[in-house]
């Protein structure tokens, strides 16, 4: 069963275009929760929705990948197919420019 905030977190990721990210936080924000990050990262983790929900395109505030329901790896390869780079320590580079603020 996807709770009522789930379903939020989906619909608000689906407005991320290809070669951008959002972070956790910033996907809480504009879910209307802005403390819960961390229920955002269990929803991803429970996508029934990919790839259409693109859950890959949420990294860590300070611009690292972070985790994925698929392995690090997958994710990488995922946002740099879509054009975001991410250097060898796991980092997306020009992380200010490819960040999308919901709104």
């Amino acid at each position: 069963m996807i709770t009522d905030f789930e379903k939020k977190v989906y619909e608000t990721l689906k407005k991320i275009p290809k070669g951008r990210v959002v972070s956790y936080g910033g996907l809480a924000r504009a879910c209307g929760k802005p403390g819960a990050f961390r229920a955002v990262g269990n929803a991803l983790n429970k996508n029934p929705f990919a790839p259409e929900v693109p859950c890959h395109r949420v990294v860590r505030s300070d611009g690292l990948v972070g985790g994925f329901s698929s392995g690090a790896e997958k994710k990488v390869k995922l946002l740099k197919k879509e054009g975001v780079e991410v250097d060898k320590n796991g980092n997306v580079r020009d992380f200010g420019k490819r960040l999308f603020v919901i709104r």
